[in-house]
């Protein structure tokens, strides 16, 4: 329980950044980005997708828990954009395998929506194969965005 309320707080401290206006959240590099990831313990391919974040240069912090879904209901991620793990980086909700271009232009553009996300776990996507070419759409949610609508295309 005691995780479940630090991840809650960590979710909720990400999404406080929101706030901050535009002039405050210019792009910088992946380094100067914190993010957080609530994952299970036992998902391989969420500690994969964890490491190719920290190779993208991001500053991560994961916590192990055995039932990720306060997080996701927490930060917003509507149940049918569920994947395996929800990350904050930025006062954004990053959920599942998102391609890293996607979360760069996420951070460069900095449009009014709550969060991206890759849908269940696309084969080929980053931490489930890692393949460039691998086709699927990143659909972003909350805020401004329209329900379903497509903010990013894997593979093209």
């Amino acid at each position: 329980m005691k995780a479940i309320k630090h991840t809650l707080s960590a979710i909720a401290i990400g999404l406080s950044a929101w706030a901050l206006p535009a002039t405050a959240q210019s792009a910088a590099p992946m380094s100067d980005h914190a993010m957080h990831v609530a994952k299970s313990p036992t998902c391989g391919c969420c500690e994969a997708w964890v490491d190719l974040a920290r190779i993208e240069g991001f500053d991560v912090t994961a916590t192990d828990m055995d039932d990720v879904t306060p997080a996701k209901t927490q930060a917003g991620v509507p149940q049918n954009l569920w994947s395996c793990h929800t990350a904050v980086v930025d006062g954004y909700v990053i959920e599942g395998h998102v391609p890293f271009d996607a979360i760069a232009k996420l951070l460069r553009d900095r449009p009014a929506i709550t969060g991206i996300s890759a849908p269940g776990m696309p084969m080929g996507s980053p931490g489930m194969g890692d393949d460039p070419t691998a086709r699927f759409d990143v659909i972003a949610f909350g805020g401004e965005a329209i329900p379903g609508e497509i903010y990013f295309q894997a593979g093209e």
